[in-house]
């Protein structure tokens, strides 16, 4: 389940998010959709660990997403538009970078990269 309640994300005066509430719950598939500027990839952010908010909560399977990111993450798969960091990394060696961080057994890398990552998403990696 996901919930998010009054959340606002402000940068000085601008509040790119301004009390942003809803949830989801265990089986519902929803969009999320607005104009560009609306708060989306910053709600998101915020969801997701990556980003403090200013004010509000967001849980997600019942863990907070600014106090218990690490039990956000066990939860929810991220997968930015831009890669936050090292943007000089090809999707395939930052996808195995990742598998690295995640302690991904090195034998296992490549399968998993491309059976659970790379082919469901429509990559077009193959295995090298």
């Amino acid at each position: 389940m996901i919930e998010v309640r009054d959340l606002t994300k402000a940068y000085g005066p601008v509040r790119a998010v301004d009390g942003v509430s809803f949830s989801v719950q265990k089986g519902e598939v929803v969009g999320f959709l607005g104009p560009n500027g609306a708060g989306k990839t910053t709600t998101i952010r915020i969801m997701t660990g990556f980003l403090p908010a200013t004010s509000g909560l967001a849980r997600i399977a019942g863990h907070d997403c600014a106090t218990d990111t690490l039990g956000v993450r066990r939860h929810v798969g991220y997968l930015p538009e831009n890669v936050p960091i090292y943007p000089e990394m090809r999707v395939e060696e930052y996808l195995h970078f990742r598998a690295r961080l995640k302690r991904v057994p090195r034998g296992d890398r490549k399968k998993r990269v491309i059976l659970w990552v790379s082919s469901p998403c429509g990559l077009g990696l193959r295995a090298i």
